[in-house]
């Protein structure tokens, strides 16, 4: 006894082909699915902004990041007992779903050539933030808001000695 197997009308080409009895949907998020495409993934403006400061600041000729007032009042957030050091000081970021776009204040210690400064930068954050998002970083915008000075070492020395 033979039993046919009934025609099926392939939609992308119009051809009829044999129903097989499995049925295969390739943008699905099914069972068949690699578990890394099911779901979404969202990095929130705050990570990416970490990664960013931490990046930048280890990059050789940096002295700080952040504009002057948010250095000061970040000083004074540091000296707190419990307190820890803010690594978004300096550091804005917006985030889409694929791409982002980061901005940086920095203060360059002196006799150091800032545009080199600027492109050691660029280098690490990039890379460390898509290796640590998979996020696309389109720009990176460097603002050089002040030069570190080589006695300014010593006035933060008072500072510290006077409480």
């Amino acid at each position: 006894m033979t039993t046919a197997t009934p025609a099926v009308n392939d939609p992308r080409t119009g051809d009829s082909k044999p129903a097989t009895g499995t049925t295969t949907l390739e943008d699905s998020a099914g069972a068949d699915s690699q578990p890394a495409t099911r779901g979404k993934t969202s990095i929130a403006d705050g990570v990416v902004e970490k990664i960013a400061g931490m990046a930048a600041r280890e990059v050789s000729g940096v002295h700080a990041l952040g504009g002057g007032l948010a250095r000061t009042l970040g000083a004074v957030r540091d000296r707190v007992p419990g307190g820890r050091p803010n690594v978004t000081r300096g550091v804005k970021v917006e985030v889409g779903e694929r791409q982002t776009a980061i901005d940086l204040d920095i203060v360059v210690e002196y006799d150091v050539p800032i545009t080199d400064v600027a492109s050691d930068i660029r280098e690490n954050v990039i890379a460390a933030v898509e290796r640590m998002t998979g996020l696309e970083v389109v720009e990176v915008n460097i603002a050089a808001v002040d030069v570190h000075l080589p006695f300014d070492e010593e006035e933060d020395d008072d500072e510290a000695r006077v409480q």
